[in-house]
């Protein structure tokens, strides 16, 4: 666990920041933080967007009494995707942008599934009933 976040909060801001620096240097300063922003406020557009369909949509299950798994996962990518999109980088924003297409996210549902599905058949996940 400790080396996930160590990887996660101490190499992948270092790799952001070393192509960030060889990008800079090939295009130039203003031109990389130009599709940086750019990048950033697309994003945000496409998560809002996104965010309120799947909102319409959980309601809508919701109503007719069905549980909004499917909604909620959708939900809970779109979000991660406008919170890697926030980190300054190409990789955060590759792999933010591609959690807001819903082609793309129903690759990261499919796999989060998966992952869960494991974690409970190996028992390292219960669910509890009351």
């Amino acid at each position: 666990m400790f080396l996930r976040l160590f990887l996660l909060f101490t190499l992948i801001p270092l790799i952001e920041l070393y192509i960030l620096i060889k990008v800079g240097g090939l295009i130039g300063a203003l031109n990389t933080i130009l599709i940086i922003v750019i990048t950033g406020v697309t994003g945000a557009y496409l998560a809002r967007s996104q965010g309120f369909k799947v909102i319409k949509r959980i309601n809508q299950s919701v109503e007719q009494g069905r549980t909004p798994a499917q909604e909620l996962l959708e939900g809970l990518f779109i979000l991660i995707g406008g919170f890697t999109l926030l980190t300054p980088g190409f990789i955060t924003d590759i792999l933010g942008l591609t959690m807001l297409f819903p082609w793309t996210r129903s690759l990261y549902i499919k796999i989060g599934v998966k992952l869960i599905q494991n974690k409970i058949n190996t028992g390292q996940w219960f669910i509890r009933r009351y």
